[in-house]
Protein backbone atom coordinates (compact mmCIF):
# COMPACT_ATOMS: atom_id res chain seq x y z
CA UNK A 1 0.00 0.00 0.00
CA UNK A 2 2.90 2.51 1.08
CA UNK A 3 4.03 1.83 -2.44
CA UNK A 4 0.90 2.47 -4.12
CA UNK A 5 0.47 5.52 -2.81
CA UNK A 6 4.29 7.06 -3.00
CA UNK A 7 4.13 5.78 -6.58
CA UNK A 8 0.82 7.64 -7.46
CA UNK A 9 1.92 10.91 -5.78
CA UNK A 10 5.41 11.00 -7.33
CA UNK A 11 3.78 10.27 -10.77
CA UNK A 12 0.90 12.72 -10.84
CA UNK A 13 2.58 15.31 -8.27
CA UNK A 14 5.43 15.44 -11.13
CA UNK A 15 3.27 15.50 -14.30
CA UNK A 16 0.87 17.81 -12.70
CA UNK A 17 3.71 20.32 -10.99
CA UNK A 18 5.35 19.88 -14.76
CA UNK A 19 2.14 20.89 -16.57
CA UNK A 20 1.30 23.82 -14.56
CA UNK A 21 4.95 25.39 -14.45
CA UNK A 22 4.17 25.51 -18.57
CA UNK A 23 0.81 27.95 -17.91
CA UNK A 24 2.79 29.35 -15.04
CA UNK A 25 6.04 29.73 -16.84
CA UNK A 26 4.64 31.51 -20.31
CA UNK A 27 2.34 34.04 -18.20
CA UNK A 28 5.01 35.11 -16.46
CA UNK A 29 6.81 35.57 -19.97
CA UNK A 30 3.60 37.16 -21.06
CA UNK A 31 3.48 39.79 -18.16
CA UNK A 32 0.56 38.21 -16.33
CA UNK A 33 0.36 38.02 -12.75
CA UNK A 34 -0.38 35.03 -11.14
CA UNK A 35 -1.53 34.95 -7.78
CA UNK A 36 -1.60 31.09 -7.02
CA UNK A 37 0.19 28.06 -8.69
CA UNK A 38 -1.74 24.96 -6.95
CA UNK A 39 -0.67 21.85 -7.56
CA UNK A 40 -3.94 19.72 -5.77
CA UNK A 41 -7.21 20.63 -5.03
CA UNK A 42 -9.32 21.33 -1.32
CA UNK A 43 -7.53 22.41 1.25
CA UNK A 44 -4.22 23.70 1.03
CA UNK A 45 -1.39 21.65 3.23
CA UNK A 46 1.49 23.99 2.24
CA UNK A 47 1.81 27.76 1.33
CA UNK A 48 4.96 29.44 0.39
CA UNK A 49 4.46 33.34 -1.03
CA UNK A 50 7.28 33.90 -3.69
CA UNK A 51 9.04 37.37 -4.29
CA UNK A 52 6.20 38.23 -7.31
CA UNK A 53 3.44 37.96 -4.70
CA UNK A 54 2.52 34.39 -6.59
CA UNK A 55 1.26 31.87 -3.98
CA UNK A 56 2.50 28.35 -4.12
CA UNK A 57 0.44 25.79 -2.96
CA UNK A 58 -0.25 22.20 -2.01
CA UNK A 59 -3.25 20.67 -1.57
CA UNK A 60 -5.05 18.04 0.20
CA UNK A 61 -6.45 16.19 -3.16
CA UNK A 62 -3.49 15.27 -5.91
CA UNK A 63 -5.75 14.51 -8.97
CA UNK A 64 -4.90 18.32 -10.39
CA UNK A 65 -3.90 21.32 -10.25
CA UNK A 66 -4.06 24.98 -11.20
CA UNK A 67 -2.53 28.28 -12.14
CA UNK A 68 -5.10 31.36 -10.95
CA UNK A 69 -3.93 34.65 -12.28
CA UNK A 70 -4.89 38.18 -12.61
CA UNK A 71 -8.35 38.78 -14.37
CA UNK A 72 -10.99 41.38 -14.86
CA UNK A 73 -13.74 38.36 -15.67
CA UNK A 74 -13.56 37.52 -12.04
CA UNK A 75 -13.04 40.39 -9.98
CA UNK A 76 -12.15 44.46 -9.70
CA UNK A 77 -8.37 45.03 -10.69
CA UNK A 78 -6.63 48.14 -9.33
CA UNK A 79 -5.47 50.53 -12.08
CA UNK A 80 -1.80 49.83 -11.88
CA UNK A 81 -2.04 46.19 -12.45
CA UNK A 82 -4.74 45.96 -15.27
CA UNK A 83 -1.93 45.98 -17.79
CA UNK A 84 -0.85 42.06 -16.10
CA UNK A 85 -3.92 40.53 -16.41
CA UNK A 86 -5.16 37.44 -18.26
CA UNK A 87 -7.78 39.03 -20.69
CA UNK A 88 -6.19 42.19 -21.53
CA UNK A 89 -3.20 40.34 -23.36
CA UNK A 90 -3.61 39.70 -26.82
CA UNK A 91 -5.29 36.44 -28.19
CA UNK A 92 -2.43 34.60 -29.43
CA UNK A 93 -0.58 35.36 -26.13
CA UNK A 94 -3.45 34.04 -24.30
CA UNK A 95 -3.00 30.71 -26.88
CA UNK A 96 0.67 30.60 -26.33
CA UNK A 97 -0.57 30.47 -22.10
CA UNK A 98 -2.95 27.89 -22.29
CA UNK A 99 -1.22 25.90 -24.36
CA UNK A 100 2.25 25.58 -22.42
CA UNK A 101 0.66 23.30 -20.10
CA UNK A 102 0.23 20.51 -22.80
CA UNK A 103 3.51 20.96 -24.39
CA UNK A 104 5.26 21.35 -21.07
CA UNK A 105 3.81 17.58 -20.62
CA UNK A 106 4.94 16.63 -24.29
CA UNK A 107 8.54 18.17 -23.30
CA UNK A 108 8.56 15.91 -20.33
CA UNK A 109 7.43 12.82 -21.97
CA UNK A 110 10.81 13.56 -24.39
CA UNK A 111 12.87 14.40 -21.32
CA UNK A 112 11.70 10.94 -19.98
CA UNK A 113 12.13 8.70 -23.04
CA UNK A 114 15.50 10.61 -23.13
CA UNK A 115 16.82 9.54 -20.29
CA UNK A 116 15.20 5.39 -20.47
CA UNK A 117 17.94 5.96 -23.65
CA UNK A 118 20.92 7.08 -21.94
CA UNK A 119 19.85 4.45 -18.69
CA UNK A 120 20.14 1.70 -21.34
CA UNK A 121 17.17 0.25 -23.71
CA UNK A 122 17.17 -3.67 -22.64
CA UNK A 123 14.55 -5.86 -23.85
CA UNK A 124 13.51 -8.96 -24.78
CA UNK A 125 14.00 -10.09 -28.67
CA UNK A 126 10.19 -11.32 -30.45
CA UNK A 127 10.70 -15.03 -30.56
CA UNK A 128 7.41 -17.02 -30.70
CA UNK A 129 7.09 -19.76 -28.50
CA UNK A 130 3.41 -20.81 -29.63
CA UNK A 131 0.63 -19.77 -32.00
CA UNK A 132 -2.98 -20.08 -31.14
CA UNK A 133 -4.95 -21.86 -33.68
CA UNK A 134 -7.68 -19.98 -32.92
CA UNK A 135 -6.36 -16.48 -33.57
CA UNK A 136 -4.98 -14.26 -36.50
CA UNK A 137 -1.52 -15.38 -36.16
CA UNK A 138 -2.93 -18.42 -37.38
CA UNK A 139 -3.28 -17.86 -40.62
CA UNK A 140 0.31 -17.73 -41.23
CA UNK A 141 3.27 -20.80 -41.50
CA UNK A 142 4.74 -19.33 -38.23
CA UNK A 143 5.92 -22.00 -35.54
CA UNK A 144 7.73 -22.23 -32.19
CA UNK A 145 11.08 -20.53 -32.34
CA UNK A 146 10.36 -18.27 -35.51
CA UNK A 147 11.21 -14.05 -34.61
CA UNK A 148 9.21 -11.39 -35.63
CA UNK A 149 10.97 -9.16 -37.86
CA UNK A 150 7.67 -6.48 -38.15
CA UNK A 151 4.81 -6.36 -38.05
CA UNK A 152 1.67 -3.85 -40.39
CA UNK A 153 4.74 -2.20 -42.03
CA UNK A 154 6.68 -1.27 -38.32
CA UNK A 155 9.90 -2.98 -37.74
CA UNK A 156 9.77 -4.83 -33.66
CA UNK A 157 12.62 -5.61 -31.98
CA UNK A 158 11.32 -6.39 -28.95
CA UNK A 159 7.80 -7.70 -27.03
CA UNK A 160 7.32 -3.84 -26.10
CA UNK A 161 7.63 -3.07 -29.74
CA UNK A 162 5.06 -5.71 -30.90
CA UNK A 163 2.42 -4.92 -28.04
CA UNK A 164 2.76 -1.32 -29.32
CA UNK A 165 2.15 -2.18 -32.93
CA UNK A 166 -1.07 -4.50 -31.90
CA UNK A 167 -2.71 -1.70 -29.83
CA UNK A 168 -2.70 0.20 -32.70
CA UNK A 169 -4.66 -2.39 -34.74
CA UNK A 170 -7.40 -2.80 -32.40
CA UNK A 171 -10.49 -2.06 -34.56
CA UNK A 172 -8.88 -2.67 -37.79
CA UNK A 173 -10.53 -4.02 -41.27
CA UNK A 174 -8.23 -4.87 -43.73
CA UNK A 175 -4.73 -7.09 -44.87
CA UNK A 176 -1.33 -6.51 -42.78
CA UNK A 177 1.82 -7.88 -43.37
CA UNK A 178 4.12 -9.96 -40.71
CA UNK A 179 7.83 -10.73 -41.51
CA UNK A 180 9.64 -13.32 -39.65
CA UNK A 181 13.06 -15.28 -39.37
CA UNK A 182 13.18 -18.80 -38.95
CA UNK A 183 14.45 -20.46 -35.99
CA UNK A 184 18.22 -20.01 -35.36
CA UNK A 185 18.40 -16.96 -38.17
CA UNK A 186 17.26 -18.82 -41.14
CA UNK A 187 15.46 -17.50 -44.24
CA UNK A 188 13.41 -14.53 -43.94
CA UNK A 189 9.51 -15.04 -44.57
CA UNK A 190 6.32 -12.69 -45.85
CA UNK A 191 2.97 -13.55 -44.86
CA UNK A 192 -0.61 -11.66 -44.82
CA UNK A 193 -3.31 -11.57 -42.37
CA UNK A 194 -6.85 -10.44 -42.59
CA UNK A 195 -8.15 -8.60 -40.21
CA UNK A 196 -12.29 -7.67 -39.76
CA UNK A 197 -12.94 -5.39 -36.86
CA UNK A 198 -10.29 -6.78 -34.75
CA UNK A 199 -11.08 -6.74 -30.93
CA UNK A 200 -13.96 -4.55 -31.24
CA UNK A 201 -16.26 -4.99 -27.99
CA UNK A 202 -13.32 -6.75 -26.70
CA UNK A 203 -11.29 -5.51 -23.55
CA UNK A 204 -8.50 -8.05 -23.61
CA UNK A 205 -5.77 -8.18 -20.71
CA UNK A 206 -2.90 -9.24 -23.50
CA UNK A 207 -2.81 -7.76 -26.48
CA UNK A 208 0.34 -10.69 -28.07
CA UNK A 209 -1.73 -13.62 -26.73
CA UNK A 210 -5.03 -12.36 -28.01
CA UNK A 211 -3.29 -11.97 -31.82
CA UNK A 212 -2.50 -15.15 -31.31
CA UNK A 213 1.30 -15.30 -30.13
CA UNK A 214 2.38 -17.20 -27.06
CA UNK A 215 6.12 -15.56 -26.21
CA UNK A 216 8.50 -17.98 -26.16
CA UNK A 217 10.29 -18.68 -22.52
CA UNK A 218 12.87 -20.70 -21.52
CA UNK A 219 12.28 -24.23 -19.56
CA UNK A 220 12.21 -23.54 -16.06
CA UNK A 221 13.24 -26.42 -13.95
CA UNK A 222 10.70 -26.89 -11.04
CA UNK A 223 13.13 -26.19 -8.45
CA UNK A 224 11.81 -24.45 -5.40
CA UNK A 225 13.44 -20.94 -4.39
CA UNK A 226 11.09 -19.97 -2.00
CA UNK A 227 8.52 -20.96 0.38
CA UNK A 228 5.77 -18.87 1.48
CA UNK A 229 4.52 -18.99 5.34
CA UNK A 230 1.68 -20.73 6.19
CA UNK A 231 0.76 -21.34 2.32
CA UNK A 232 -0.02 -24.87 1.21
CA UNK A 233 3.41 -25.45 -0.45
CA UNK A 234 4.60 -24.69 3.21
CA UNK A 235 1.91 -27.24 4.89
CA UNK A 236 2.92 -30.14 2.84
CA UNK A 237 6.89 -30.02 3.64
CA UNK A 238 8.23 -27.77 0.72
CA UNK A 239 12.05 -26.36 1.40
CA UNK A 240 14.01 -24.19 -1.06
CA UNK A 241 15.82 -26.34 -2.68
CA UNK A 242 13.46 -29.38 -3.73
CA UNK A 243 12.89 -30.22 -7.16
CA UNK A 244 9.62 -31.68 -8.03
CA UNK A 245 10.07 -34.78 -9.89
CA UNK A 246 6.33 -36.01 -10.67
CA UNK A 247 2.74 -35.00 -10.10
CA UNK A 248 0.51 -37.86 -9.02
CA UNK A 249 2.91 -40.44 -11.19
CA UNK A 250 3.13 -38.00 -14.12
CA UNK A 251 6.78 -36.82 -14.82
CA UNK A 252 7.24 -33.40 -14.42
CA UNK A 253 10.07 -31.20 -16.59
CA UNK A 254 9.04 -27.88 -16.40
CA UNK A 255 7.66 -25.56 -13.78
CA UNK A 256 4.68 -24.57 -16.48
CA UNK A 257 3.52 -27.92 -15.64
CA UNK A 258 3.74 -27.34 -12.15
CA UNK A 259 1.78 -24.63 -12.06
CA UNK A 260 -1.13 -25.94 -14.90
CA UNK A 261 -1.45 -28.79 -12.10
CA UNK A 262 -1.68 -26.44 -8.81
CA UNK A 263 -4.40 -24.10 -10.51
CA UNK A 264 -6.46 -26.70 -12.06
CA UNK A 265 -6.91 -27.93 -8.62
CA UNK A 266 -7.82 -26.15 -6.12
CA UNK A 267 -8.41 -27.79 -2.50
CA UNK A 268 -7.52 -31.26 -4.36
CA UNK A 269 -4.53 -33.08 -2.86
CA UNK A 270 -1.72 -33.83 -5.45
CA UNK A 271 0.72 -36.55 -4.40
CA UNK A 272 4.62 -35.16 -5.73
CA UNK A 273 7.64 -36.72 -5.27
CA UNK A 274 10.58 -34.41 -4.63
CA UNK A 275 14.32 -34.57 -4.83
CA UNK A 276 15.93 -32.98 -1.95
CA UNK A 277 19.60 -32.99 -1.97
CA UNK A 278 20.24 -36.91 -2.53
CA UNK A 279 16.87 -37.95 -1.41
CA UNK A 280 13.67 -38.33 -3.10
CA UNK A 281 10.50 -37.78 -1.06
CA UNK A 282 6.93 -38.06 -1.27
CA UNK A 283 4.51 -34.63 -0.57
CA UNK A 284 0.81 -34.41 -0.73
CA UNK A 285 0.11 -30.45 -1.36
CA UNK A 286 -3.55 -29.54 -0.75
CA UNK A 287 -3.68 -26.46 -3.09
CA UNK A 288 -5.44 -23.34 -1.69
CA UNK A 289 -7.93 -21.45 -3.75
CA UNK A 290 -8.63 -17.81 -5.25
CA UNK A 291 -11.10 -16.33 -8.00
CA UNK A 292 -9.07 -14.62 -10.80
CA UNK A 293 -11.06 -13.33 -13.80
CA UNK A 294 -13.99 -15.06 -12.70
CA UNK A 295 -12.31 -19.06 -12.43
CA UNK A 296 -12.04 -20.17 -9.28
CA UNK A 297 -7.35 -21.69 -9.61
CA UNK A 298 -5.46 -23.21 -7.02
CA UNK A 299 -2.15 -21.81 -5.65
CA UNK A 300 0.38 -23.39 -3.52
CA UNK A 301 2.46 -20.66 -2.52
CA UNK A 302 5.86 -21.73 -3.88
CA UNK A 303 8.37 -19.72 -5.85
CA UNK A 304 10.74 -20.75 -8.80
CA UNK A 305 14.23 -20.48 -9.18
CA UNK A 306 14.46 -17.98 -11.61
CA UNK A 307 15.86 -19.77 -14.83
CA UNK A 308 18.36 -18.06 -17.09
CA UNK A 309 17.68 -16.40 -20.41
CA UNK A 310 19.78 -16.95 -23.69
CA UNK A 311 21.59 -14.07 -24.03
CA UNK A 312 21.08 -13.63 -27.74
CA UNK A 313 17.72 -12.93 -27.29
CA UNK A 314 18.45 -10.18 -24.54
CA UNK A 315 18.96 -7.20 -26.79
CA UNK A 316 20.43 -3.99 -25.06
CA UNK A 317 21.36 -0.44 -26.89
CA UNK A 318 23.09 2.78 -25.33
CA UNK A 319 22.18 5.71 -26.88
CA UNK A 320 24.79 9.09 -26.89
CA UNK A 321 23.25 12.59 -25.86
CA UNK A 322 21.65 13.16 -29.18
CA UNK A 323 20.82 10.03 -29.85
CA UNK A 324 18.69 9.81 -27.03
CA UNK A 325 16.85 13.40 -27.38
CA UNK A 326 15.75 12.00 -30.64
CA UNK A 327 14.41 8.80 -29.13
CA UNK A 328 12.27 10.99 -26.94
CA UNK A 329 11.17 12.40 -29.91
CA UNK A 330 10.69 9.26 -31.83
CA UNK A 331 8.71 7.72 -28.61
CA UNK A 332 6.96 10.21 -27.74
CA UNK A 333 5.29 10.99 -31.00
CA UNK A 334 4.65 7.12 -31.20
CA UNK A 335 2.71 7.38 -27.82
CA UNK A 336 0.58 10.88 -29.06
CA UNK A 337 -0.34 8.97 -32.28
CA UNK A 338 -1.82 5.82 -30.11
CA UNK A 339 -3.29 8.10 -27.88
CA UNK A 340 -5.33 10.33 -30.35
CA UNK A 341 -5.93 7.47 -32.67
CA UNK A 342 -7.74 5.23 -29.41
CA UNK A 343 -9.70 8.66 -28.83
CA UNK A 344 -10.85 8.41 -32.33
CA UNK A 345 -11.72 4.66 -32.45
CA UNK A 346 -13.64 5.20 -29.00
CA UNK A 347 -15.73 7.59 -30.17
CA UNK A 348 -16.49 5.64 -33.77
CA UNK A 349 -17.14 2.52 -31.10
CA UNK A 350 -14.55 0.38 -32.15
CA UNK A 351 -13.01 0.58 -28.12
CA UNK A 352 -15.47 -0.06 -25.84
CA UNK A 353 -15.36 2.94 -23.16
CA UNK A 354 -14.84 0.06 -20.83
CA UNK A 355 -11.26 0.60 -21.55
CA UNK A 356 -11.44 3.89 -19.46
CA UNK A 357 -9.24 4.09 -16.58
CA UNK A 358 -9.38 6.15 -13.19
CA UNK A 359 -7.08 6.83 -10.96
CA UNK A 360 -7.28 3.72 -9.07
CA UNK A 361 -6.34 1.17 -12.44
CA UNK A 362 -3.19 4.33 -12.40
CA UNK A 363 -2.91 3.73 -9.29
CA UNK A 364 -1.61 0.20 -9.70
CA UNK A 365 -0.30 0.04 -12.82
CA UNK A 366 2.22 2.83 -11.33
CA UNK A 367 2.93 0.28 -8.09
CA UNK A 368 3.54 -2.26 -10.83
CA UNK A 369 5.54 -0.41 -13.11
CA UNK A 370 8.02 0.56 -10.07
CA UNK A 371 7.98 -3.20 -8.66
CA UNK A 372 9.44 -3.88 -12.14
CA UNK A 373 12.01 -1.48 -12.00
CA UNK A 374 13.34 1.73 -12.58
CA UNK A 375 13.03 1.81 -16.42
CA UNK A 376 9.59 0.42 -16.11
CA UNK A 377 8.80 3.23 -13.75
CA UNK A 378 10.22 5.86 -15.93
CA UNK A 379 8.13 5.15 -19.54
CA UNK A 380 4.88 5.05 -17.54
CA UNK A 381 5.39 8.59 -16.36
CA UNK A 382 6.47 9.40 -20.11
CA UNK A 383 3.16 7.80 -20.88
CA UNK A 384 1.04 9.24 -18.14
CA UNK A 385 2.76 12.92 -19.53
CA UNK A 386 1.46 12.34 -23.09
CA UNK A 387 -1.97 11.01 -22.21
CA UNK A 388 -2.12 14.12 -19.67
CA UNK A 389 -1.36 16.65 -22.41
CA UNK A 390 -3.49 14.86 -25.25
CA UNK A 391 -6.70 15.02 -23.06
CA UNK A 392 -5.93 18.35 -22.16
CA UNK A 393 -6.08 19.31 -25.82
CA UNK A 394 -9.17 17.77 -26.63
CA UNK A 395 -11.57 20.57 -27.35
CA UNK A 396 -13.74 20.48 -24.23
CA UNK A 397 -14.46 23.09 -22.54
CA UNK A 398 -13.07 23.33 -18.89
CA UNK A 399 -9.58 21.91 -20.49
CA UNK A 400 -6.90 23.84 -22.34
CA UNK A 401 -8.26 22.45 -25.85
CA UNK A 402 -11.89 24.00 -24.69
CA UNK A 403 -10.12 27.77 -24.20
CA UNK A 404 -8.07 27.36 -27.43
CA UNK A 405 -11.05 26.64 -29.52
CA UNK A 406 -12.48 29.94 -28.00
CA UNK A 407 -9.39 31.59 -28.27
CA UNK A 408 -8.92 30.40 -32.64
CA UNK A 409 -12.68 31.41 -32.90
CA UNK A 410 -12.01 34.99 -31.06
CA UNK A 411 -8.85 35.02 -33.25
CA UNK A 412 -10.74 34.22 -36.83
CA UNK A 413 -13.66 36.79 -36.13
CA UNK A 414 -11.14 39.42 -34.30
CA UNK A 415 -13.65 39.89 -31.31
CA UNK A 416 -14.23 37.02 -28.27
CA UNK A 417 -16.78 34.16 -27.60
CA UNK A 418 -19.78 35.81 -25.39
CA UNK A 419 -19.72 34.97 -22.02
CA UNK A 420 -23.29 33.57 -22.24
CA UNK A 421 -22.35 31.69 -24.74
CA UNK A 422 -18.84 30.32 -23.06
CA UNK A 423 -20.51 29.95 -19.66
CA UNK A 424 -23.42 27.66 -21.46
CA UNK A 425 -20.22 25.70 -22.86
CA UNK A 426 -18.36 25.71 -19.49
CA UNK A 427 -21.14 23.89 -17.73
CA UNK A 428 -21.98 21.29 -20.51
CA UNK A 429 -17.72 20.80 -20.46
CA UNK A 430 -18.20 19.97 -17.19
CA UNK A 431 -20.51 17.53 -16.95
CA UNK A 432 -19.09 15.78 -19.81
CA UNK A 433 -15.77 15.87 -18.08
CA UNK A 434 -17.76 14.49 -14.29
CA UNK A 435 -19.43 11.85 -16.66
CA UNK A 436 -15.83 10.30 -17.72
CA UNK A 437 -14.51 10.56 -14.85
CA UNK A 438 -17.33 8.69 -13.31
CA UNK A 439 -17.41 5.85 -16.04
CA UNK A 440 -13.83 5.43 -15.31
CA UNK A 441 -14.01 5.35 -11.60
CA UNK A 442 -16.93 2.93 -12.53
CA UNK A 443 -14.76 0.58 -14.61
CA UNK A 444 -11.39 0.92 -11.90
CA UNK A 445 -14.19 -0.54 -9.65
CA UNK A 446 -15.29 -3.34 -11.78
CA UNK A 447 -11.95 -4.40 -12.63
CA UNK A 448 -11.46 -4.82 -8.18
Amino acid sequence: MILNILSIVVSLGLLITFHEFGHYFVARRCGVKVLRFSVGFGKPIYRYVGKTGTEFTLAMIPLGGYVRMLDEREGDVPESLKNQTFNCKTVWQRIAIVAAGPVANFILAIAIYALVALLGVQSIAPKVGDVDQQSPASQTQIQSGDELISLAGDSVTSWDDVNLVLAGLIGKTGTIIVRYQSEGGGSLHEETIDLNRWLVGYEPNNLIRAFGFQPWQPTVIPIIAQVVDDGAGFTAGFEPGDEILSIDGQSVASWQQVVASVQSSPNQALSMKVQRKQDVINLTLLPKYMERDGKVIGYAGLAVVPPVWDESLIRERRYGVFEALSYGVEQTHKMVSLTVSSIGKMLQGLISVDNLSGPITIAKVASASADSGVQSFLKFMAYLSVSLGVLNLLPIPMLDGGHLVFFGIEAIRRKPVSERVQGLAYRVGASLLFALMAVAIFNDIARL
